[in-house]
C-alpha cells in the first residue's frame, strides 16, 4: 500500500499544474480502436503512441495546442485543443481509411515505434502481415507466420510445437485476450486456434521481456482479438478441402446520439476441419498417406460481446472452445494405429478498460477461467492400455494502471492473482506410473517505467514480485531494457532480467518427436540437481541477456540480435524411473545462446523477408545410470532459415504471388541400443518362468546422441481478388505446400521402427467471401 501511495505522489508531482489531453483513436469505418497510432503535438514537438486499446494520454502546460494523428493507410486528423492548468480534456479521434493496396501499406515501417520503444526480441504481427505469407491450404494462420519469426523453431507440419530461443512450449506463455492458452497449435501444425480475421495484433517477446509478464522463463506470445464492427454487420465465409470457417461481427445496439461511440457489438467465429475425409477422396491420386486419410480433425469456436461507453471505457465478455484429435497411421497406410491423440480447451472470461474522467490513467483488467485436457494412447508400449493424460484448469484475475508521460514515456503497474490446478497420469519408459495432483494460488505485483530522454536514450527498468503458495516461495524478478538511438536509422538495444515459473512440462528427451504436451505444477517434494544435491526450491528460474542493432536503409530494415539464456533450474519428470522408490522428478540446468539476423525489404509491389538464426541449446541432467550428463535439448537445431517473397500484380493490384522456403538442421534424439523382456518376478498369479514379459527399450547411454535428417520445404500460393459489389469481394487462392515433395520425418515408433513423414506435396484451393 505504501508503494502505491508513493507512486501516486510521484505522478502528481511530475504533472503538477499541467493539463492532460487524453482519448481514443478509432477507425471511422468499423469503430475499431487504432493501435500504435502516432498522436503528435505539432506546436510542442512531442507526442505519444496509442496502446492496444487505441488509448493515448499526454501531459502539457496550459495553452493552445494542435494535435495531428497519423496512421499508415489513413487520412491524417488535425484538431485544436485549449488546455487549462490541471484540466483533463478527452478527445475521440476518428480516422478515415485511404484506398491503399495491401503491399503499399507495408512500405513505411512504424518509425515512431522503433525510436520510442526498446523492442529487443520483439516482433509485432498484424493481420496484413499474416496474409503476406504463402498460406498452406489457402488459409493464412498465426501458426504459419510464427515459423518465420527470428529465433522460433517449429517441429513441423504435423504435431507442430513452438520453441522460442531455447525455451520449451511450457516455458512460453501464450495468451488469447490475456487468458493463458496451454496448447494453441493443432496436431496438423499448419493451423492454430486463433482466427486470422479476428486478430487485432500479436506481440511476440522472444527474450528480455518486461515485468508485465510473469510465470514463464523463456518467451511470450500475446494475441489480441478485435472488437465487433460498431457500424454495420460484416463477415467472411471460407471453404477449402481442409476446413470451413466463418466470422460475423456487427452492432447489437447502436447509440442514437450523433457521433457517440456507445453501443454493444458482437464478434463470433468458428472453423472445423474435415481433412480426414476429404484427403481420401480428393487426394487419393497422390498415394499414401492421403489414400488412407490424413488423420486430423479439429473444431474451434470463439465469441465476444463488447459493451462500449461513449468515453472509451468498455467491457468485453467472451467464451471459447477448441478441440483437436489425431489418429496416426504408418506410412504404408496400414490399419495398425501408432498413436491416438486428442486435446480440448474451454474458457470464459471478461476484460475491461476504464478511462476515468478525472484521471490521466487508463485502467484495465481481466477475470477468466479455462480448462485444458490432453490424452495420448500409444500402441506397442508396455502400458499401451493406459493413456497419458494431463489436465490444467484455474482462474486468472488482474488490474493494471497505465500513465502516458511526455516524450513517449510511460509508467505502468498492476496486481495479478490466479489459482491453478493440475492433474497428471504418466509413465516412464519402463512402464512405471506417475500420478500427480496439485493446486496453487499465485499473487504478483509489478512496476514498469519507461523514460525517453531527448529522443536519444530509452531507459526501461521494471520489477515483478511473485508469490507461489504451493512452494511457499516469494520471488523478486528485476528486469531492465535500454536503447540508444545513434540516429533515426541506426539504433542499439539491450534487455535482460530474472524470470521464474512453477509450470512443468512432460516432454520426454527419449521420444523421437513428442506429441504429448502435458503440464503440472512444481511438486512439493524433494528434487536433486545434476550434482546430486537437494535443490533449495522447486521453483524454475532463468536469466536473459539479449542485445542488438537495428539499421534502416531506404526500403530495407535490418535487425541483428545475439542472445543468451541460462536456465538455472528446469524441473523434469524422471523419465528413467524404473522402481517405485525412484524419484518422480529431477532438476536440470540449461544454457541456450544464439544469433538471429533478419532483413525486410518493401517497395511498391515487392515484399521480401528473410530470417537466419544459429542457436546452441544444451541441458545438464542425470542419465539412466545416475551420472551427470550434458546433452543437446530435443529441439536443438543449430541452424534455421526462412525466406519469404511476395509480389502484387495487375493494374488493380488484385493478384498476389508469394513463396516461402524454410530449412533447419536436424533435431537430436536418443538412439535405441536394443530391446529386452521385463518379466515381473513377483507376479502372484503366474509363473515367472513361463509368463511373457513386457517388451522394453534399451536406450543408448548418450542422451540425444543421434540426429534426424535435415528439414526443408518450399511453399507457393497465388491469390486473385474479385470485386462483386462495393461491399463484397471474393478471394480465390491456390496453394501448393511442399512443392518438391520432400520427405521430412514426423514420427518414429521405436518398437516397430515405423516412420511417419510430414506432409507430402499438398495442393489446395480456397474461396473466401468477404461481405
Amino acid at each position: 500500500m505504501a508503494a502505491f501511495i508513493l507512486l501516486h505522489s510521484f505522478i502528481a508531482s511530475a504533472q503538477n499544474h499541467n493539463g492532460t489531453i487524453k482519448g481514443f483513436v478509432y477507425d471511422k469505418k468499423t469503430g475499431e480502436p487504432m493501435i500504435y497510432t502516432n498522436v503528435s503535438v505539432v506546436n510542442a514537438k512531442t507526442g505519444v503512441q496509442t496502446d492496444n486499446n487505441g488509448y493515448f494520454s499526454i501531459s502539457l502546460p496550459s495553452g493552445s495546442y494542435t494535435l495531428m494523428t497519423t496512421a499508415l493507410g489513413y487520412d491524417s486528423s488535425v484538431i485544436s485543443v485549449n488546455l487549462l492548468p490541471d484540466a483533463i480534456v478527452t478527445k475521440k479521434i476518428m480516422l478515415a481509411q485511404r484506398e491503399v493496396g495491401l503491399k503499399e501499406v507495408q512500405v513505411t515501417g512504424r518509425k515512431t515505434d522503433k525510436l520510442t520503444h526498446i523492442n529487443t526480441g520483439v516482433t509485432n504481427i498484424t493481420p496484413r502481415d499474416l496474409k503476406l505469407l504463402p498460406s498452406a491450404g489457402g488459409e493464412p494462420d498465426v501458426a504459419q507466420y510464427l515459423q518465420v519469426v527470428p529465433g522460433v523453431i517449429f517441429t513441423g507440419d504435423q504435431g507442430g510445437q513452438l520453441y522460442i530461443r531455447g525455451g520449451s512450449p511450457a516455458q512460453t506463455g501464450i495468451y488469447l485476450d490475456v487468458v493463458t492458452i496451454y496448447n494453441p497449435f493443432h496436431s496438423i501444425g499448419l493451423y492454430s486456434v486463433f482466427e486470422t480475421e479476428a486478430i487485432r495484433n500479436v506481440d511476440v517477446y522472444s527474450a528480455g521481456f518486461g515485468a508485465q509478464y510473469g510465470n514463464r522463463t523463456s518467451a511470450i506470445v500475446d494475441v489480441h482479438t478485435k472488437d465487433g464492427n460498431k457500424n454495420e454487420m460484416t463477415g467472411i465465409f471460407s471453404v477449402s478441402p481442409i476446413m470451413t470457417r466463418f466470422l460475423l461481427e456487427g452492432p447489437l445496439l447502436k447509440s442514437k446520439k450523433e457521433g457517440s461511440n456507445a453501443g454493444i457489438t458482437y464478434l463470433v467465429n468458428a472453423k472445423t476441419s474435415y481433412l480426414d475425409q476429404t484427403s481420401k477422396s480428393m487426394y487419393s491420386f497422390l498415394g499414401e498417406p492421403f489414400s488412407s486419410g490424413l488423420p486430423y480433425k479439429f473444431t474451434d469456436v470463439y465469441g465476444k460481446v463488447t459493451f462500449n461507453g461513449d468515453n472509451g471505457s468498455k467491457l468485453n465478455v467472451f467464451a471459447f472452445n477448441f478441440n483437436d484429435e489425431a489418429n496416426l497411421l504408418s506410412d504404408t497406410g496400414s490399419h495398425a494405429d501408432i498413436a491416438d491423440y486428442k486435446w480440448a480447451v474451454t474458457g470464459v472470461g471478461a476484460t475491461f478498460v476504464v478511462s476515468p474522467g478525472n484521471s490521466a490513467a487508463l485502467i484495465d483488467g481481466k477475470f477468466a477461467y479455462s480448462n485444458y485436457n490432453i490424452s495420448l494412447s500409444q500402441v506397442n508400449l508396455p502400458t499401451d492400455t493406459v493413456p497419458r493424460t494431463s489436465q490444467v484448469n484455474g482462474f486468472e484475475a488482474a488490474i493494471n494502471f497505465t500513465y502516458f508521460l511526455p516524450n513517449y514515456s510511460q509508467l505502468k503497474y498492476g496486481v495479478e492473482v490466479s489459482g491453478l490446478h493440475t492433474a497428471l497420469s504418466y509413465y516412464s519408459a519402463a512402464g512405471i506410473s506417475t500420478t500427480e495432483d496439485a493446486q496453487s494460488t499465485m499473487a504478483s505485483l509489478y512496476f514498469l517505467y519507461r523514460q525517453n530522454i531527448n529522443s536519444k536514450f530509452i531507459f526501461e527498468p521494471s520489477i515483478r514480485f511473485q508469490y507461489y503458495s504451493e512452494l511457499d516461495k516469494f520471488s523478486p524478478q528485476p528486469r531492465l531494457g535500454l536503447k540508444y538511438n545513434y540516429s533515426d536509422n541506426v539504433r542499439f538495444k539491450l534487455a535482460g532480467g530474472v524470470y521464474a515459473q512453477n509450470i512443468i512440462s512432460t516432454k520426454s528427451d527419449q521420444d523421437i518427436v513428442n506429441l504429448f504436451s502435458g503440464f503440472l505444477l512444481s511438486p512439493d517434494e524433494t528434487i536433486k540437481d545434476p550434482n546430486g544435491n537437494v535443490v533449495k526450491s522447486n521453483l524454475q528460474t532463468a536469466y536473459h541477456l539479449a542485445g542488438g542493432v537495428e539499421v534502416d536503409y531506404k526500403s530495407v530494415e535490418f535487425n541483428f540480435e545475439p542472445w543468451v539464456k541460462y536456465f538455472g533450474q528446469i524441473d523434469e519428470l524422471n523419465m528413467y524411473k524404473v522402481y517405485e522408490t525412484d524419484p518422480d522428478f529431477v532438476a536440470a540446468t540449461g544454457l541456450a545462446d544464439g544469433i538471429d539476423i533478419s532483413a525486410k525489404y518493401t517497395h511498391d509491389r515487392i515484399y521480401f523477408w528473410s530470417a537466419l538464426g544459429y542457436q546452441n541449446v544444451n541441458y545438464t541432467s542425470i542419465d539412466a545410470t545416475g551420472n551427470k550428463q550434458t546433452y543437446p535439448a530435443p529441439f536443438d537445431t543449430r541452424f534455421n532459415g526462412n525466406v519469404v517473397a511476395a509480389y502484387t500484380l495487375g493494374k488493380k493490384k488484385d493478384w498476389d504471388v508469394s513463396a516461402r522456403f524454410n530449412i533447419h538442421a536436424p533435431f537430436p534424439f536418443t538412439q535405441t541400443q536394443g530391446f529386452y523382456e521385463n518379466v515381473p518376478m513377483f507376479n502372484l498369479t503366474g509363473n515367472p518362468l513361463t509368463t511373457n514379459g513386457n517388451l522394453n527399450v534399451l536406450y543408448a547411454n548418450a542422451i540425444n546422441g543421434g540426429r534426424l535428417s535435415w528439414y526443408h520445404r518450399l511453399d507457393l500460393s497465388v491469390r486473385k481478388r474479385f470485386v462483386l459489389t462495393p461491399k463484397q469481394t471474393l478471394d480465390a487462392t491456390f496453394a501448393l505446400t511442399n512443392v518438391y515433395d520432400r520427405q521430412n520425418v514426423f514420427y518414429v515408433d521405436r518398437i516397430t521402427n515405423v516412420v511417419v513423414y510430414q506432409l507430402p506435396i499438398f495442393p489446395s484451393i480456397n474461396l473466401t467471401w468477404n461481405f
